[in-house]
């Protein structure tokens, strides 16, 4: 089968520079979770209460629009290149020295410092890659790139089952793994080369300061920030716990847990794919709120599947929803923002909704405790009621699909 078009259209290069994003987006995830699938086991390490580690997940989460707005400044100021090749050593190195962690409160001070590093990849890559590419491959592009984000996990899966649960190196060793992203500093810095758009409006950009160019657009920064603390609401709400909800509720072994884990991951991969190409069609707003509310009918299945069939079926179906919504978010939020902001601005509002919504896990955790431990009623309303907040907030915003960047936008 022939690739479709908006693939064709893109040379040799701009392949090389959309991989390098897929995979710098790809390898931040699996670094991140790690931490999911080893929360019980830590939590007995160190002698405390799930909920106290996944204070973990919080921090990374809380930390990462910091790293956004650092990191993102030195892309607007310096190119995308070079300080994504900095983000990537720095993330990497963060987390293997998790592994050598002496306690619980040298690991959450970690997992902060590694949420700094990991807020700057997702802007800084998709500004690189949506920037090198023609108008009309975006939708593609974007699903592309936001799938590295369930690849991430389906690695992670596959980490915790070979080096967790095969080789019984214990959680140390997966943080040990963690370390293998820096390698993709030498395919960026052998293949990649900076962005057409930020070289072409390189000598203006360096005079120019943030509220200078955000004159006019903080209401949309401030919008942007709403839809991606609904958007995290929803990804986080359906995968951190997830694998809890397997061991802990349902008793599953690790071989059944990383499979179901698998299938979710695979869901999400097509999801985003099929949503992100979608959105060229038939605009952004609308592909997100389908997605959104498709999401809907497969909550049951996916919380009370009642079978490894059902549940693997569930697990599958949400994440197509929920990665699917996801999928047209590097293209919208790109899209959305001034030329002279865009390192800075797509990361920044993707990571102030993750700091809104870094509480996450930890209060589903907490509220499953009060719930005698049923995360399934607690993850199955919480996504009920998320997948209807994104679909309204999509609905509000401004489309933008197709708008020119650098002197093509109008």
């Amino acid at each position: 089968m022939p690739p479709p078009a908006s693939l064709r259209e893109l040379s040799v290069t701009q392949r090389h520079v959309v991989l390098a994003s897929f995979l710098g987006w790809t390898l931040d995830a699996f670094d991140f979770f790690l931490l999911v699938f080893v929360l019980g086991d830590i939590a007995r390490d160190f002698d405390v209460r799930k909920t106290a580690v996944t204070f973990g997940i919080l921090l990374t989460l809380a930390a990462r629009p910091v790293g956004a707005l650092l990191f993102g400044r030195l892309a607007d100021r310096f190119g995308r290149r070079p300080v994504l090749m900095l983000d990537v050593l720095l993330f990497s190195a963060l987390e293997l020295a998790c592994a050598f962690a002496p306690s619980l409160a040298v690991l959450l001070v970690l997992r902060f410092v590694f949420g700094i590093a990991m807020g700057g990849e997702w802007g800084i890559g998709a500004s690189l890659a949506l920037e090198s590419v023609p108008t009309e491959s975006r939708g593609l592009v974007s699903g592309l790139l936001q799938s590295g984000y369930p690849c991430g996990y389906f690695l992670a899966a596959i980490a915790y089952w070979v080096v967790f649960d095969a080789l019984g190196l214990g959680w140390r060793a997966m943080f040990v793994a963690g370390a293998l992203p820096a390698l993709l500093v030498m395919y960026i810095r052998a293949r990649v080369p900076e962005s057409p758009t930020w070289q072409a409006g390189r000598a203006d950009r360096r005079r120019r300061r943030v509220r200078e160019s955000m004159r006019g657009h903080w209401r949309r920064l401030l919008y942007m920030m709403l839809l991606m603390a609904a958007f995290n609401m929803f990804s986080h709400g359906s995968q951190d716990m997830y694998p809890t909800l397997l061991k802990s509720q349902l008793h599953l072994q690790t071989g059944t847990v990383t499979v179901l884990s698998m299938l979710l991951n695979a869901g999400a991969i097509v999801g985003g794919l099929t949503f992100g190409a979608w959105s060229e069609r038939i605009g952004r707003r609308r592909a997100m709120i389908t997605a959104a509310l498709l999401a809907l009918p497969c909550i049951p299945l996916w919380a009370y599947g009642g079978s490894l069939l059902l549940l693997g079926l569930g697990a599958f179906m949400i994440q197509v929803m929920v990665q699917g919504a996801w999928g047209v978010v590097p293209a919208y939020l790109n899209e959305l923002s001034p030329d002279d902001v865009r390192g800075t601005l797509p990361g920044f509002a993707y990571q102030l909704g993750n700091l809104l919504a870094a509480s996450t896990a930890t209060l589903q955790s907490w509220l499953a405790d009060r719930h005698g431990g049923d995360y399934a009623l607690v993850m199955a309303s919480w996504m009920g009621a998320v997948a209807l907040l994104l679909a309204l907030l999509a609905w509000l915003g401004p489309e933008v699909r197709g708008v020119g960047f650098g002197k093509a936008r109008s």
